[in-house]
């Protein structure tokens, strides 16, 4: 015999020589959940752990996270049903709970990097990511508004911009208005392959926005399909996206890999509430060691090509990683 794989990985610092997949802090996104009020911290019940935070207090995480080595944040807010319509119209409020959060992060830790969810549906009367005609979700009148509400978080200091709608076309909308306005240095992460997924559950308890009706089919894509998610991506691309994105991630791993290949842009992976909440439960019931779960888990996203992570673990990978 000439030829011992056994070799190199006869012990930990041998393995750690030739690991071909390294995870670091700076890989991680970290979503945060922001709602109205003043020291409010409201675990999510269908996701054991993770916590909607008011302003303050997400500024707090926001300061903790940095401390860690994580460089990007993604935010979400939760609004009161009292400014939910069929319009958007607290999206685009500049004084709205997201672009006093993206202020706030940006007043307290310059350098971070903040991240924005642009989508109708946590301001909708409906549910929905877009604007609601009859039972249809109309798409162009909804990429005007997406257009508005990217470039007031633009105003408002955002990095990065990140339309999780699926729209068609609304990439180049967005890339058109931030030039037209002067901010050409605010980056698009754009959702560009979004499946119609089960694994979202948990987030839309922790933001209510679950549809009042329907689905998100017509918009999302259909996880039956592949080469659909390289001609969303690649158009993407070509209309100004700067990272694109495969949501979710561990069930997509193939798409990842596919789309890494065919591009030369960052990747990025969202680690749904879905699977988050598997592995909580599972570790809850003893099946599972939820610290090992968490760094294999983040190892094969990475691995399938994802430059940056977007997870509900971020703090708990780093603090594990740093051990």
């Amino acid at each position: 015999m000439i030829r011992r794989n056994r070799i190199m990985r006869v012990s930990p610092a041998i393995r750690a020589m030739v690991a071909e997949t390294i995870l670091r802090p700076s890989d991680f996104i970290a979503p945060l959940f922001v709602t109205e009020g003043e020291n409010v911290q409201e675990e999510i019940s269908s996701m054991p752990g993770y916590f909607r935070y008011s302003l303050d207090l997400t500024i707090r995480e926001a300061k903790e996270l940095w401390s860690l080595g994580i460089k990007s944040v993604l935010l979400f807010v939760k609004a009161p049903d009292s400014v939910k319509d069929n319009k958007g119209t607290e999206a685009v409020n500049p004084n709205g709970l997201m672009q006093r959060a993206i202020r706030g992060i940006k007043d307290a830790v310059p350098d971070m990097v903040v991240m924005t969810d642009v989508a109708l549906d946590p301001y909708s009367s409906y549910g929905h990511d877009g604007i609601v005609d009859g039972i249809e979700i109309v798409n162009d009148p909804t990429v005007e508004v997406l257009a508005r509400m990217s470039l007031s978080h633009a105003q408002a200091g955002a990095d990065f911009v990140a339309p999780s709608d699926m729209m068609d076309g609304r990439i180049l909308a967005i890339r058109n208005i931030l030039e037209q306005n002067g901010f050409d240095k605010t980056g698009i992460m754009a959702y560009s392959a979004k499946y119609a997924s089960c694994f979202y559950g948990p987030f839309r308890d922790a933001l209510d926005s679950a549809p009042g009706f329907g689905d998100k089919k017509t918009y999302q894509m259909d996880y039956a399909n592949s080469r659909e998610a390289i001609k969303e991506t690649l158009m993407d691309i070509e209309e100004g996206a700067d990272i694109v994105m495969v949501k979710p991630a561990m069930a997509y791993l193939d798409i990842m890999r596919i789309i890494k290949d065919r591009t030369t842009v960052p990747v990025s992976a969202y680690h749904v509430s879905g699977e988050y909440a598997m592995i909580k439960a599972a570790a809850a019931n003893g099946w599972l060691d939820e610290n090992k779960a968490i760094l294999e888990s983040m190892t094969s996203i990475k691995r399938a090509g994802a430059d940056l992570i977007a997870t509900y673990f971020a703090k708990d990978a780093v603090r594990l990683l740093n051990a």
